[in-house]
């Protein structure tokens, strides 16, 4: 027997999700919330493994690096390959949760973040540096993955309550950020115990956690989110249709993208991330510079990690009933307070750590609000596309914020570094102005 198949989606032909609605099953609005929550807990799950496994690796890559290569001057290609990978990954992840699912797309990332900690063991032993590199480099689609997770956390989330099923798989990159770098030292010890090459112990760690968060992605998120969204939304416009008919064509329009809403999404997430990376990354040179110890610089580094996860759920409730526009701004408005602090107060060590604090406080704000924001202003069929680019522009712009701030700190110190960033913070509020001032203020839906 043939089932009937649902007409393709106008604008979106061949969206396979769209193509196959018999493969979604049929759920009760009850049955949907249940499945959201189930979702929400698996990603939150998969964040804290991707993190115990990614911390510890990513903390200790530029040591390996200048270990393999004998050349200490090439170390800060650690950083620039893991943020590369995150970038390249970011529209092929994305293309393949809109053809299969966000199971299959978040296990791939993970299983390919898995094979990068693998290579890094092999290059090790061998001292390939170009090995190292490709290793690295895969184990940062770990990092595309886990932004993909907070997009997969809005796929069925209800819109009064987007904001925060996001902002908690956020959250839950705490356990891991603040406990993967804890790891290293256990890791080493792991590794001479197995006779592995020196420094190479800690990936065993990244193996076991991404491979274990590829299983539970594959196990736990089915049905899959995306789909059953998908198929929602394809019913709704069947219904839509429907009154349509009946109604001589007065009905609520076919759901399409806010493009001023879905620009605004893109600068503030793009932006507040250049600019958090660009006065982080080089907030260590700044202090060893000026005499500051290591504990002094590590416990600066935490407690701006702490601020850019710790309260995103707080964020994401401000999301939700203050609006997206006005926690963006919140977030404009905290990260030019930081910038302040540590451009004005760049001599004190007090103020540098209080400005790094208030710096990933804004940058919470902004990206918890902004992502949600880029699923309200983008129609279902086009979402994973269009979030998919955001994470590029993401990565992209953090390491191009990353790679130029050393030159300008070199011209014109660190306080010229937080001033030349108060440029970015002004290019999202004016953005923000001019989207309000067109009429077009995006809907918190």
């Amino acid at each position: 027997m043939t089932t009937a198949r649902t007409p393709r989606r106008p604008g979106a032909p061949g969206d396979p999700l769209a193509d196959a609605p018999d493969l979604v099953p049929d759920l009760a609005p009850d049955e949907v919330a249940r499945l959201q929550r189930r979702t929400r807990g698996t990603l939150m799950a998969g964040q804290v493994l991707a993190g115990l496994g990614m911390g510890s690796t990513l903390s200790i890559g530029a040591i390996v690096v200048a270990e393999v290569s004998g050349s200490p001057a090439l170390s800060g290609l650690a950083a620039t390959m893991a943020t590369l990978g995150a970038a390249l990954a970011a529209i092929p992840l994305a293309r393949l949760a809109a053809r299969a699912g966000r199971a299959r797309a978040l296990a791939t990332g993970a299983a390919l973040a898995a094979t990068g900690a693998a290579l890094c063991i092999v290059a090790g032993g061998l001292a390939s540096t170009p090995l190292l590199l490709v290793g690295i480099l895969l184990i940062g689609v770990g990092t595309a993955v886990n932004l993909q997770s907070r997009f997969a956390a809005a796929d069925l989330a209800a819109p009064a309550t987007r904001g925060r099923d996001l902002s908690l798989v956020v959250w839950a990159t705490t356990v891991g950020a603040v406990s993967g770098p804890n790891l290293i030292g256990p890791g080493e010890s792991l590794g001479a115990v197995l006779g592995m090459p020196a420094l190479t112990g800690p990936f065993l760690f990244t193996i076991a956690a991404q491979a274990l968060a590829a299983v539970l992605y594959l196990v736990a998120l089915r049905p899959d989110p995306l789909r059953v969204a998908r198929r929602l939304a394809l019913e709704q416009e069947r219904r839509d249709a429907a009154a349509r008919d009946a109604g001589g064509g007065q009905t609520a329009a076919v759901e399409v993208d806010d493009r001023p809403g879905i620009r605004l999404a893109l600068i503030a997430i793009a932006l507040s991330h250049a600019t958090m990376v660009s006065v982080m990354a080089m907030t260590p040179v700044h202090l060893t510079d000026h005499g500051a110890t290591l504990t002094i610089v590590g416990l600066t580094i935490s407690l701006h990690i702490a601020g850019m996860y710790a309260l995103s759920p707080v964020f994401g409730i401000l999301s939700d009933r203050l609006g997206r526009w006005g926690t963006i701004l919140l977030g404009q408005g905290m990260l030019v307070a930081s910038l302040l602090m540590t451009g004005l107060g760049a001599e004190s060590e007090g103020w540098v750590v209080a400005g790094l604090i208030a710096l990933g406080l804004g940058w919470s704000a902004s990206t918890v609000a902004g992502s949600a924001l880029l699923t309200d202003s983008t129609a279902p069929a086009r979402r994973t596309v269009v979030q998919g680019r955001s994470d590029l522009l993401m990565s992209g712009s953090g390491a191009v914020g990353g790679a130029l701030a050393g030159v300008v700190l070199a011209m014109a110190g660190y306080s010229g570094l937080s001033f030349a960033a108060l440029g970015l913070t002004a290019v999202v509020v004016v953005a923000l102005l001019l989207t309000r001032t067109a009429g077009r203020r995006p809907a918190r839906r």
